[in-house]
């Protein structure tokens, strides 16, 4: 069954072989011979006037693809029915095109081949002009043609082409047609296995042939059995009589109303089944019990399709990779997306960071100019109140340290975080954890500024009575006035003491926030390194290999090694037990 997208590109090939001038566009004669050959191929009845009236407007010049894309959508692809022959269809295109692009008597592989190439591209390229074919998809094709050639997929093999194609985002069809033609993809392998491999993979993708095989056959007339070559399609089951499906015997055509039942062995024939169509029955014989099961269960496959309106299971393997590609790259415009609101939340922290080191430094600079006040001011109280300074020198200083060492851990943990966002989600308990932790840290750093604040004017204060004190020393010496103003010098000291005690107690809150902090930190820690101990677990899936089919009582590969090693050892028990 032939879909719009894929007579598209063919089309446009040639379309793109006739763009002489590589502008877009094509002069109106050569418009009108390329649409006369589609509707011939195609099975149209050809009206010469209808593409004179589409671009009666443009009667002189080139005319664009833009121009002739509605003409060919009207006029030609809406028309096209089921019965023509795509196949032909596709070499017409390919003679069109081929030669302006590439030589085939440069290549190793023939013009047949070279047309099967260019099917394939066709299938697995991107919908999209000009087309091309990601290397997801080379990497696909190259596999199957592995596998055909009855070579394993290696990937060291291929490591040269891999780098070839991670050099550049898309490939060209006839790019591809060189390097497999060149022998850049299939490291000298015979080249005749070569084509036996493109021929399958053709076979599989384009033709849509899901198996094919030779069994007996019971004719409807005379009841004689004759080895046919079957070839199983989505919406049919062909007989022919050799490989070369040159003589086609006969014809069962699926749909929703056919079954496939197994039937039991006769006297002359084994591993029997029967396909049920509405107005004729088949009976088939398979070579073994294993193809037999094998038979059933594609053909069963194939009505299931049918029934519930699905494509071939090929164009649907396709449009689930393409589903995961877009999904891929969904997804990596996410995490982008999501770098940079963390790039830009991190550019903000490290904003009020510099923002509260500064005013730190102001802090400190405005504490050593009122030391310095206080110094000359305050000769008598100096010696009390050093050691209450050296104290706060050196807490500022731990308090300074410590704020550096958190803000380089900050830093540490947003370019952790950055990394490994998309793929460590249980880190997040730990993280708010740690985010709650540091509110509590920028709350008592607050805290612990409004107490400097606070202490600063108590000593403004003691300043203040300690020069109304020697005032009053001077004008009267009174002993009953002193003694009151030693009082309110006393209570004035037990008020510094009560704001020292305070400054302490937020000190201890401190300690105890950043002691949180190293918890959290610690805990997100051991996430990460068991996160990192498992990764170690993470293998692709390798194809299995082919090894050769083991030949028993029961027929070749009837039995798996597995199974044939099991059947010993029970024989060996049984006989163990007799001779007892």
């Amino acid at each position: 069954m032939w879909l719009r997208e894929e007579l598209l590109k063919s089309i446009w090939h040639v379309f793109t072989a006739l763009d002489v001038d590589q502008r877009g566009k094509v002069s109106k004669s050569q418009l009108k011979v390329l649409s006369h050959s589609l509707c011939t191929i195609m099975k149209i009845p050809h009206d010469p006037l209808a593409l004179e009236e589409h671009f009666k407007d443009d009667d002189k010049g080139p005319l664009s693809k833009q121009g002739y894309l509605p003409y060919l959508n009207t006029f030609i692809i809406d028309k096209v029915q089921e019965d023509f022959d795509v196949l032909e269809f596709n070499k017409i295109c390919w003679t069109l095109c081929h030669k302006k692009n590439i030589s085939i008597n440069n290549l190793l592989i023939t013009n047949n081949d070279a047309f099967k190439i260019w099917c394939i591209f066709n299938f697995l390229s991107e919908d999209k002009y000009p087309l091309v074919i990601v290397p997801e998809e080379v990497e696909y094709f190259l596999q199957k043609l592995t596998e055909a050639m009855g070579s394993k997929w290696s990937e060291e093999k291929f490591s040269d082409s891999k780098l070839q194609l991670n050099s550049r985002s898309c490939m060209t069809v006839w790019k591809m047609i060189q390097l497999v033609g060149t022998g850049a993809f299939t490291m000298g392998m015979d080249w005749s296995s070569v084509s036996m491999g493109i021929n399958e993979v053709f076979q599989e993708l384009i033709l849509d042939v899901l198996k094919q095989d030779y069994m007996m056959k019971k004719g409807h007339k005379r009841k004689n059995w004759t080895e046919r070559w079957f070839v199983l399609r989505p919406t049919s089951l062909s007989y022919y009589v050799c490989e070369d499906l040159v003589d086609m015997k006969g014809h069962i055509t699926l749909d929703q109303n056919c079954c496939v039942e197994s039937m039991p062995d006769k006297e002359t024939k084994k591993c029997l089944f029967i396909i049920k169509c509405p107005d004729k029955s088949f009976e088939i014989s398979a070579s073994d019990k294993k193809k037999k099961h094998e038979w059933i269960q594609a053909i069963q496959t194939c009505i299931q399709l049918l029934r519930l309106g699905l494509p071939s299971p090929h164009r649907e393997v396709r449009l689930r990779r393409r589903e995961f590609r877009q999904k891929q790259m969904a997804k990596e415009e996410d995490l982008a997306e999501r770098m940079k609101l963390l790039q830009a939340s991190n550019d903000s922290n490290q904003m009020q960071l510099e923002a509260m080191r500064k005013k730190m430094d102001k802090v400190a600079a405005e504490a050593a100019t009122e030391e310095e006040r206080r110094k000359n001011s305050q000769s008598d109280l100096q010696d009390l109140l050093r050691q209450d300074l050296e104290r706060e020198k050196m807490a500022r200083r731990q308090m300074e340290e410590q704020v550096a060492q958190k803000s380089s851990e900050l830093e540490q943990y947003l370019q952790r975080v950055r990394e490994m966002e998309d793929m460590y989600h249980q880190l997040e308990e730990a993280l708010e954890n740690e985010r709650h932790a540091k509110q509590d840290e920028e709350a008592m750093r607050k805290l612990q500024a409004r107490l400097l604040e606070e202490e600063t004017n108590r000593r403004a204060e003691l300043e203040r009575l300690h020069l109304q004190q020697k005032r009053a020393l001077c004008q009267t010496q009174a002993e009953k006035c002193e003694l009151a103003r030693e009082r309110e010098l006393q209570g004035a000291v037990l008020q510094l003491e009560k704001v020292e005690r305070e400054r302490h107690g937020a000190l201890q809150k401190y300690e105890e926030v950043s002691r949180n902090l190293e918890r959290a930190s610690h805990q997100s820690k051991k996430w990460k390194d068991k996160v990192a101990k498992h990764e170690g677990l993470m293998r692709l899936i390798q194809p299995g290999e082919k090894g050769p089919q083991r030949v028993t009582n029961w027929g070749p590969a009837s039995v798996t090694d597995k199974e044939l090693e099991l059947r010993k050892k029970s024989w060996q028990e049984r006989k163990n037990m007799h001779t007892q």
